[in-house]
C-alpha cells in the first residue's frame, strides 16, 4: 500500500507553487483542528510546500495567497456551523477565495439525527452559495466518524445483541455521508472514507441490519474520535493532494 504521504513526494514543485499562490478557507472545530496539525506537521517536513496557514476569517486576509481556517458554530448544532460558514463567505471571503469547505463535526450526527432534514438545509445552502459566489470552489466534506468501542461494557452489550450507541450514531453518520456521496462526487474530500481506510483493500468496519458502516480506523485515534499524530498526518496529506488536484476549479 503505498502511504498517503507518498503521494505527495511525486506531486511537482510546480503543483506545490501552484497550490501556495490559492486563497483557501476552512471552517472547521477539533477534528478540523487535528488536520491543521496535520498539515503543519507535514509543512515542517516538506519546506518546498510553501503553504501561508492562518487561523483566521478576516476578510482582508484574502488580498495575498493564503490557507486560512477558523471555528465555526457549535458542536452538536450543525445548522449553526451552516450558518455561520454562510456569514464568512458573505462577508467577503465568498468573493475573494478560490477555494471554500467547512466540516461537521463527529458529535454533529447521532442515532436521533433527522439526517433527511440535515441534507436538505445543507443543499439548499450549498446552491444558494454556489449561485452567489460562481468563481469559488465550494468542496463538500463527508462527516469525520468513531472508532469501536472498547471495554468490558461495549462487548457484553454485543453479546446481548444490544448495538452500542456509539455504533448507532456511526451508522447515521455512513447514512448522511453517503447522501453526500451521492451528489457531490464532483467536489467530494471524502474524510470519512480516509479515516476508515486500513489499507488499499480493507476498511474498519462493523454490521448492524445486514448493513456494513464504515468506523474510524483505532490506530488513527487516541480517544476514540480525534486524530492522533498518525491519523492527522494522514488526513492532511490527502486533503493536500486533493486541493493540488483541484488547482483548475
Amino acid at each position: 500500500m503505498r502511504s498517503a504521504e507518498s503521494r505527495l513526494d511525486v506531486m511537482t514543485q510546480g503543483t506545490w507553487d501552484a497550490l501556495a499562490q490559492r486563497k483557501i478557507f476552512f471552517g472547521h472545530k477539533s477534528v478540523g483542528a487535528n488536520i491543521i496539525q496535520g498539515i503543519e506537521d507535514l509543512l515542517r517536513q516538506r519546506p518546498s510546500i510553501k503553504l501561508n496557514v492562518r487561523e483566521t476569517s478576516d476578510p482582508a486576509v484574502f488580498a495575498a495567497p493564503v490557507f486560512a481556517h477558523a471555528l465555526i458554530g457549535t458542536n452538536k448544532d450543525p445548522a449553526s456551523k451552516i450558518r455561520r460558514f454562510g456569514e464568512v463567505l458573505a462577508d467577503g471571503i465568498g468573493r475573494t477565495a478560490d477555494a471554500a469547505f467547512f466540516k461537521f463535526c463527529f458529535v454533529d450526527i447521532d442515532h436521533t439525527t433527522d439526517i433527511e432534514a440535515l441534507f436538505r438545509d445543507y443543499s439548499a445552502a450549498l446552491d444558494g452559495w454556489k449561485a452567489a459566489y460562481p468563481s469559488l470552489d465550494l468542496i463538500t466534506v463527508t462527516v469525520p466518524l468513531t472508532s469501536r468501542p472498547v471495554g468490558l461494557k461495549a462487548r457484553l452489550k454485543k453479546i446481548l445483541g444490544r448495538l452500542p450507541w456509539e455504533e448507532a450514531d456511526n451508522a447515521r453518520r455512513n447514512l448522511y455521508n453517503d447522501k453526500l456521496r451521492g451528489r457531490y462526487a464532483d467536489s467530494l474530500f471524502d474524510l470519512a472514507a480516509i479515516e476508515s481506510r486500513i489499507d488499499d483493500k480493507r476498511r474498519a468496519t462493523f454490521t448492524k441490519d445486514g448493513g456494513t458502516y464504515d468506523l474510524l480506523h483505532r490506530p488513527y485515534t487516541s480517544d476514540g474520535g480525534h486524530l492522533n499524530e498518525a491519523g492527522r498526518r494522514v488526513v492532511a496529506a490527502e486533503l493536500l493532494a486533493f486541493l493540488a488536484s483541484r488547482l483548475d476549479q
